[in-house]
């Protein structure tokens, strides 16, 4: 990825922002089990940036 992740966790909107997304995609990768893995803390959705990376580097992979 060319921008460097953030150390904190992502929320969706962060998540739709840095793959430049609708904040919806990122739900329906959530629900259809597609996108990077997700984690609820309490009510709120959080990704990892480390899975989010890994997540993206097996699109580039699968792609090529």
């Amino acid at each position: 990825m060319k921008r460097s992740l953030p150390d904190r966790y992502l929320t969706p909107v962060d998540l739709a922002d840095l793959l430049g997304v609708p904040v919806e995609t990122v739900y329906q990768w959530r629900r259809k089990q597609t996108g990077p893995r997700g984690f609820r803390v309490g009510r709120h959705l959080r990704f990892d940036p480390e899975d989010v990376r890994a997540w993206v580097e097996s699109q580039m992979e699968r792609a090529a």
